[in-house]
């Protein structure tokens, strides 16, 4: 098969990925062999290529946003068919018995390991999950469309979940990518007044035409005071910016993976009144199943842009420069058993 790995660490434009063969992987015992036909492009990826997350194993393929099909399967997975379609997100395995999986928090297990950092990815035509950490998916939406659900999606709502957004409450939204224009959607559909604060003159107007009540620079201050916000860029710059927007007992959530440092915080205007500071770290498979339930319900779509899976490099540039809104997706054109 045809698939991306992760040769050099190193920026972006100096293409730190290779375009390989590789033999298709053997699930495991307890694994399902899915045929690759969407895959996201997270700036996660573009962490893991760029060395600011250093790879877990030499020659990683990236990808964690997986839409396929079962082509196979290991001899202890029941429930699953061969053609059934499957999403595959960050969050790969668990040990299931230390005491943060024991309260439900499994996504703080010291022993997780995630799809395309641990494991190989879906920037390849084939991959592998734990049948156990596989997503079902609804049906109607097609696999483009889903793809960025699967991790800009699901994260977005776990950090709406952190940000503890009252009912009918007002939300700062910083940055806004493939995740951030995911939760401002569903914020919108239960009632939040969001505002959008980035860079991206793009990026605001997608803002505005799904449902933002406002849309500003990213170190502008929002119209009024925010209950709860989000930071979705990986600015640490920004932290002490959205903490001084926030109203009294206001918390800031940051959404990432990977943050530049931040400057010192100054207590009295960024931090009194109990505002709170949060972090948050990848997601429950409950997280994931709630949003995808939710997303369904309420008409959740991510806008995106495809390329090629052969064209994932470009696609990781173009995130980094910033030349697309919404997501870009890496399309798979090739059938199984080529």
């Amino acid at each position: 098969m045809r698939a991306w790995e992760v040769a050099r660490p190193g920026p972006i434009d100096r293409e730190p990925l290779r375009w390989v063969e590789k033999p298709v992987p053997a699930p495991g015992p307890d694994e399902l062999l899915v045929h690759v036909r969407a895959c996201g492009v997270c700036r996660t990826d573009l962490h893991v290529s760029e060395g600011d997350l250093p790879v877990h194993r030499q020659g990683v393929t990236p990808g964690h946003e997986v839409v396929g099909v079962v082509a196979g399967m290991g001899e202890d997975v029941s429930g699953y068919a061969l053609g059934d379609r499957v999403g595959v997100a960050w969050l790969r395995r668990t040990d299931g018995t230390c005491r943060y999986c024991a309260r439900g928090s499994e996504n703080l297990c010291p022993a997780s390991v995630y799809t395309g950092w641990d494991a190989d990815g879906g920037y390849a035509e084939y991959t592998t999950v734990p049948a156990a950490f596989a997503y079902r998916l609804p049906a109607g939406v097609d696999d483009v469309a889903l793809a960025p659900l699967l991790c800009a999606g699901i994260i977005g709502y776990r950090a709406l979940l952190r940000a503890a957004l009252p009912p009918g409450g007002r939300l700062g939204l910083y940055g806004f990518g493939g995740s951030a224009h995911l939760c401002a959607q569903l914020a919108v559909a239960q009632g939040a007044v969001v505002h959008v604060l980035t860079r991206d003159p793009a990026a605001r107007r997608l803002a505005l035409d799904l449902g933002a009540a406002s849309a500003r620079g990213a170190y502008e201050q929002p119209p009024e005071p925010l209950d709860s916000a989000i930071l979705f860029a990986p600015v640490g710059d920004l932290v002490p910016v959205a903490l001084r927007a926030l109203d009294r007992g206001g918390v800031l959530s940051v959404a990432g993976i990977h943050l530049s440092d931040t400057p010192p915080l100054r207590y009295e205007s960024e931090l009194f009144y109990e505002k709170e500071l949060r972090s948050v770290t990848s997601n429950t498979r409950q997280d994931g199943q709630d949003f995808l339930t939710l997303a369904a319900r309420h008409g959740v779509r991510a806008t995106t842009h495809a390329y090629p899976l052969s064209e994932a490099q470009q696609a990781l540039k173009d995130l980094k420069a910033g030349r697309f809104d919404g997501a870009a997706v890496l399309v798979n054109d090739r059938p199984p058993g080529h």
